[in-house]
């Protein structure tokens, strides 16, 4: 703020933030130019729209001047969130001598001579590349490779936070399938792991199949394979709350691209036959000739009965609804038309499939992807310990028993005294997670 410095003139401005419901924090005199002061000040608002209320009443003083306006969510990201630190000293002759030139050349002639030696040699053995085209941000979208990175450096926090895992955002400029394909490729060489994110369905598919194929590091599509061993987890421990078993229970889902497919995948991977994915035209079978290739091979597996009709008509008598899509997929009358003991997860992010609050008393098990709610179904719990476990034993790949693994590592991380209906998923912050899961992903690995 820039105010004259002229008795009451602060008073004013105190006032003005108070009036418009702002709450007036701490107060630092920057500078002082000739008859006017510069000050930083810090205002608590309720949100986005709030803070431009306060800026407005402010902003229409005289004497008053807003030069900038930020908050501290966008001060957390000044610079980027993420660096780089070398892990030794270069403080002598002596140590640029080692990290650098002359030395170097005696360790990239051993790997030269012995490639695999890259692994303990250089920084691949502990790096993964957060790979993305920037086609499916969060729910935002296709936004472009520069707007994607702040969700790229954040995940890349994530692997470090958790699993000590160097990860490296790279956001690229293109959204040809082949491109990309090949970008990654190129880059390889430096790093363990590939995880792909954000990137649009159905090209996402494509991509990591051909990927796959190509390298002989692991490549793993968070928003498919780490929503769907977090879901799968969840799954488990909500059938154990209401007594019942994976062969036994009717799944509606509501969302199939690439986590619905994926999450499908699992299900059927742990015995469940009766699962019925729809999208905005209604349940997915093979006799509907509007599916695309990816959608026409999910109906030749899925959907044994061949249904047709909407989200909410399928809800009648099902046991568990699996939202995927987005906010209003189905309705609270259709929720409370299931079987006895529901399970709902409502996982579209901020705003659910359907709202908890108004179906909590009709339900047995809720989750959604919301940290204020409980059981929030968030990724974290799976990526982290996944690579940490891959990397560990050098894997060349992901299957699905190293999936599997992780997730009944996840599930095993809830004892049956602590289950309940608020308590199926461990906490973000659960520290033993990621080590749970590296080491069941570890061990499946070595027993593929």
């Amino acid at each position: 703020m820039r105010l004259s410095d002229a008795p009451g003139s602060f008073a004013r401005l105190a006032s003005a933030i108070a009036e418009a419901g702002g709450s007036l924090g701490a107060i630092d005199l920057v500078r002082v130019e000739g008859f006017e002061k510069i000050r930083d000040v810090t205002v608590l608002a309720r949100d986005d729209e709030h803070l431009a209320q306060i800026v407005a009443a402010a902003s229409g003083l005289d004497g008053v001047q807003v030069e900038h306006v930020s908050d501290r969510t966008f001060l957390l990201h000044l610079g980027g969130k993420i660096e780089i630190r070398p892990k030794a000293p270069l403080k002598t002759r002596d140590d640029l001598s080692m990290a650098y030139t002359p030395g170097v050349a005696r360790v990239c002639a051993a790997i030269a001579k012995d490639p695999p030696s890259v692994w303990n040699l250089t920084i691949k053995g502990n790096t993964v590349a957060v790979v993305t085209d920037g086609t499916a941000v969060l729910g935002l979208g296709d936004i472009g490779p520069e707007a994607s990175l702040p969700v790229m450096e954040g995940k890349c926090m994530l692997f470090k936070e958790f699993a000590e895992v160097d990860a490296f955002p790279i956001a690229l400029a293109t959204t040809d399938v082949e491109e990309i394909v090949r970008a990654v490729e190129a880059i390889a060489p430096v790093f363990g792991g590939i995880n792909l994110e954000d990137i649009s369905a159905p090209r996402c598919f494509e991509i990591e199949e051909k990927l796959r194929e190509r390298l002989s590091i692991p490549v793993f599509h968070d928003d498919q394979h780490g929503t769907a061993i977090v879901v799968l987890a969840a799954f488990l421990n909500a059938l154990r709350v209401v007594g019942k078993r994976p062969e036994d229970v009717r799944v509606v889902m509501t969302g199939v691209g690439a986590a619905g497919v994926a999450t499908a995948r699992m299900l059927r991977d742990v015995g469940v036959a009766d699962l019925v994915g729809c999208d905005r035209s209604g349940a997915v079978h093979l006799r509907r000739d509007d599916l695309n290739p990816s959608k026409q091979a999910f109906a030749s597996w899925t959907n044994p009965r061949g249904l047709a009709g909407t989200a909410n008509e399928l809800l009648a008598g099902a046991d568990v609804f699996l939202g995927l899509s987005g906010p209003g997929a189905v309705t609270a009358d259709a929720v409370r038309t299931m079987a006895d003991d529901p399970i709902v997860f409502a996982l579209a992010n901020p705003t659910p499939e359907v709202l908890p609050s108004e179906i909590e008393a009709d339900v047995a098990v809720i989750a959604t992807g919301r940290s204020d709610y409980p059981n929030q179904i968030n990724n974290v719990l799976a990526f982290p310990g996944v690579f940490r476990g891959a990397l560990d034993v050098r894997a060349t790949a992901i299957t699905e028993k190293m999936k599997l693994a992780a997730a009944y590592a996840i599930a095993g991380r809830i004892s049956e005294s602590d289950l309940s209906r608020d308590y199926i998923v461990p906490s973000v912050f659960d520290r033993s997670v990621a080590p749970a899961v590296a080491e069941a992903v570890a061990h499946a690995a070595g027993s593929a």
